[in-house]
């Protein structure tokens, strides 16, 4: 059998659809994809609860994040979706699967939405959507998603679409805008041998 990588990862990923959204590579080379990556990583939202390892601050470093995504799914370590309305293509936000580990077959989701389209369901969807897959397609067995104490929206999503709360990492994210000190997160995580949850429950009563 071949391994997972060479059935999953080789050459451009054709993307995902369902729960009404398209999910595609984000594109280094398209100057509307680089706008939608530095717009999202620098939107205060996200910057109170994330804090990258090289901030994204202008054109040039969002060109060069991406760049650096497309160079890791080639690697075959992450693979990162652009998502966006199914209707009118119109960019909703981000989600990837990242750090995969073929022979723990275990990996991590990040995501984050933008503004105009918080209150839409969007990042539940995407995550059920993304995680059907990677449990599926891509063979992981074990997904997890990490979050700040506090960040209550993104506990709801990830219990929403099956990720368990597994308990408290202390020190183990980033400080909002510091590189030098640390808070806890809370760990959720998913497995291939779990119910798979029922489907989106959109809406405006504080999904993301």
């Amino acid at each position: 059998m071949a391994p997972i990588r060479d059935q999953s990862l080789t050459g451009p990923h054709p993307g995902l659809h369902g729960h009404g959204l398209r999910l595609r590579p984000w594109d280094a080379g398209s100057g509307a994809d680089v706008d939608t990556w530095l717009r999202g990583l620098r939107d205060p939202e996200f910057r109170r609860w994330n804090t990258p390892l090289r901030l994204v601050t202008d054109r040039a470093s969002a060109r060069e994040s991406l760049l650096a995504r497309a160079q890791s799914a080639l690697e075959g370590t992450s693979v990162s979706f652009r998502v966006a309305d199914a209707r009118t293509d119109a960019p909703l936000g981000h989600i990837g699967v990242n750090e995969i580990k073929y022979h723990l077959k275990v990996a991590r989701v990040g995501y984050w939405v933008l503004p105009e389209a918080r209150g839409q369901g969007v990042a539940t969807r995407a995550l059920l959507l993304t995680a059907h897959w990677a449990l599926t397609e891509l063979g992981m067995h074990r997904l997890e998603l990490d979050h700040a104490v506090g960040h209550d929206a993104s506990c709801r999503i990830a219990e929403r679409c099956g990720f368990s709360y597994e308990g408290t990492l202390r020190g183990a994210i980033f400080q909002e805008e510091r590189h030098d000190a640390f808070r806890d997160a809370h760990l959720h995580a998913r497995l291939a041998t779990d119910p798979e949850p029922t489907g989106p429950r959109g809406g405006r009563n504080g999904s993301a």
